[in-house]
Order: structure tokens, then C-alpha cells, then sequence
């Protein structure tokens, strides 16, 4: 009698171990082949701050906007030629920073990025186009009716624009850019994940009025109002 309970024992004991090792075999294998939606998204990187007096050649000082305050070395970015727009104090930027090395890898000034830019219009030349980048991730285009700018957004270092083409419908095309130059009046950039013969450079100036002519193509002075009552 003994014998058979013993017998009884170890064939529930082999049968429990032998489920517990099929379950965790399972386990395993569901969490290996299982992938987050949220790992298939590329996440921004990008931190976001105000530029703060403890800047100086080679130091990005910074306070983030959850609150933090950061010290980056910018020597790795000022070599590769990727500080753009110039560092003010109280100025918006974004930065990208080495993930093993904690320096600044990419500086945008994004007070400098605002603005109205334009270029000579590409078909004949003799009028501008361009876009008009506002505070809130607004885009806007300037006197061009065959793309409609709708939104911008810094995206690990990079330049994502919203827009719509003429004939397009309501269907919005998101293009990502490598900025490539930012100063007080120009910018410029380059489109990214595009074939060769798809990639295009945009090179704009800032947007300024021009001075008033006369019929001889003379410069005109702006006159003292009061003068003119006289």
C-alpha cells in the first residue's frame, strides 16, 4: 500500500513540474515574440529649455521644461557645425544630447527658426515664396497657392513640416528635413528619407520689406507725417 501511494506521489509530483515548465516556456516565448506599439514609434529625444546666463563658448546652460537644470558641453556639436541659430539668454531651444556621453549633439535656436522666410520663386524668378514659421507649431506658406504649409515641429534634431499640395485633396504630407544652416537671416535645409532624385535643398532669407520706389526706380524717403500736415 505504501508503494503505491508513493508511486501516486511522484507521478503528480512529475506531472505539476512538467506543467510549471510548459507554462514558463509559454510565458517566455509570448513575451519574445509580443512587441509594444509604443516600440514601434520613434520617440523624440529632443529636450526642450530656455537658455539661461550660465551659457558661455563651450557651455550650454539650461533650464528644461519639466524644471531641470542642465550643463552641456558644446564642443561636439560646435565642431560638426551643428549650433544653429546663435545662443541668447531667455531664448526657446532644442537640443539632442549624446545619450553615453551627455554632450550636445545638435543646438536649435528656436526663437531664431521663427519667422517669415522666402526665396525667388523657382518657376521664373521675379516674385518670392516661402513660409512663415509661428509659435505654436503653426506653418504658413507665403504667397504660394500649390503647397499649403499647416504645422512645423522639431523632431531629434530635425525639421518636420505638415503640408498640403494643390490637386492633393485634404491629403497631408509630413516631409522631415536636415536643417543645415540658421542664422539671424538665413536658413536652409534639406529633405531627408527621400530617393536621390526626390531630395531638394530649400535655401531661404529672412523676409524684409522693401524699400518704396518712384516711377524712375528711385528710392523713396519715408516723409515726417507732421511735416506733411504742415
Amino acid at each position: 500500500m505504501k508503494k503505491v501511494s508513493f508511486l501516486f506521489v511522484l507521478i503528480a509530483s512529475l506531472s505539476v513540474l512538467g506543467s510549471c515548465g510548459g507554462s514558463g516556456k509559454q510565458q517566455a516565448a509570448v513575451e519574445k515574440d509580443s512587441v509594444s506599439v509604443e516600440d514601434l514609434i520613434p520617440r523624440d529625444k529632443t529636450i526642450y529649455g530656455i537658455c539661461t546666463e550660465g551659457t558661455a563658448m563651450n557651455t550650454l546652460e539650461m533650464i528644461t521644461d519639466s524644471g531641470d537644470t542642465l550643463r552641456l558641453n558644446l564642443e561636439k556639436a560646435s565642431e560638426s557645425g551643428k549650433v544653429f541659430g546663435g545662443l541668447q539668454v531667455a531664448d526657446r531651444i532644442a537640443v539632442v544630447v549624446d545619450k553615453d556621453t551627455q554632450d550636445a549633439q545638435i543646438v536649435i535656436n528656436l526663437n531664431t527658426l521663427l519667422g517669415d522666410w522666402v526665396m525667388p520663386d523657382p518657376l521664373d524668378g521675379s516674385d518670392e515664396i516661402g513660409i512663415r514659421i509661428k509659435e505654436g507649431g503653426v506653418a504658413e506658406s507665403i504667397d504660394q497657392s500649390t503647397i499649403i504649409y499647416r504645422t512645423w515641429k522639431i523632431f531629434n534634431g530635425d525639421l518636420e513640416i505638415l503640408l498640403v499640395r494643390e490637386g492633393g485633396g485634404d491629403e497631408e504630407e509630413e516631409n522631415r528635413y536636415e536643417i543645415l544652416a540658421l542664422g539671424p537671416d538665413t536658413l536652409a535645409y534639406r529633405t531627408l528619407n527621400k530617393p536621390k532624385d526626390e531630395i531638394e535643398t530649400f535655401e531661404y532669407n529672412r523676409w524684409k520689406e522693401k524699400p518704396k520706389v518712384d516711377l524712375h526706380g528711385l528710392e523713396l524717403e519715408d516723409t515726417n507725417d507732421e511735416f506733411n500736415k504742415i
